[in-house]
């Protein structure tokens, strides 16, 4: 599955797409805490400190004190010319993920198709999962809507993403496993809320356990 090979890829630039992202907020000028960026960018308050300190380190931020013993930070020009690099870099690498994410559902759906699938689910919402959701309208499949650990209540196209628990009351034959970048907790979820390995398909394969592992280690199985 030649799409693995830009999972790994994707994989291996997390930190470096964090930072990005870090490097946005930053930019647009506000005097911006740990903890108010760790709140935007739903990322843990000691992961952000993590990458301040990285950032800070390589002089692509500049830290000021603010009232209330706080801290807010600064991008320098060093600092823009790195977001530069870097958006460009991510721009590329969700290139190669289309390509390659693209085919690879259009061949899992057309294999369910075959098989007599009638509906589906998504779990997790991300770039991937619009990925699928784009290759998902190609066939008679019907899309019985999409869940998410932490992006219940915003708009997919025009579904409304639902609480991951809710997995367990829609009529689908099959889950689909739509995040790469939280496909283990994707899996975990799944495993946790009792969904059988058997329903349950993707592209992206499984970084850590198996989902037999998973579910038997949450008594599910």
């Amino acid at each position: 599955m030649n799409v693995q090979n830009v999972n790994d890829e994707k994989q291996g630039n997390q930190d470096t797409y964090k930072s990005l992202l870090l490097l946005e907020e930053i930019s647009k000028g506000e005097p911006l805490s740990q903890r108010d960026l760790s709140k935007k960018l739903n990322v843990a308050l000691g992961l952000v400190n993590s990458y301040i300190k990285n950032l800070v380190s390589k002089g692509y931020i500049t830290v000021k004190a603010i009232p209330s013993k706080r801290y807010a930070y600064y991008l320098t020009p060093k600092g823009f010319t790195e977001k530069t690099r870097l958006t460009y870099h991510h721009l590329q690498n969700f290139t190669n993920l289309y390509r390659e994410a693209r085919r690879d559902f259009k061949d899992l759906f057309s294999s369910l198709h075959k098989e007599g699938v009638k509906s589906v689910v998504f779990a997790g919402a991300d770039e991937s999962a619009e990925i699928a959701y784009l290759s998902l309208q190609e066939f008679d499949i019907r899309f019985a809507g999409i869940v998410d650990i932490e992006r219940a209540g915003k708009d997919f196209f025009k579904y409304t993403i639902m609480p991951f628990e809710k997995i367990k009351e829609i009529d689908a034959d099959f889950v689909i496993v739509s995040s790469f970048l939280k496909r283990d907790e994707v899996y975990m979820k799944l495993a946790e809320e009792g969904i059988h390995p058997e329903k349950v398909k993707s592209i992206f394969p499984l970084q850590y356990k198996s989902y037999q592992v998973l579910s038997h280690e949450t008594g599910r199985e």
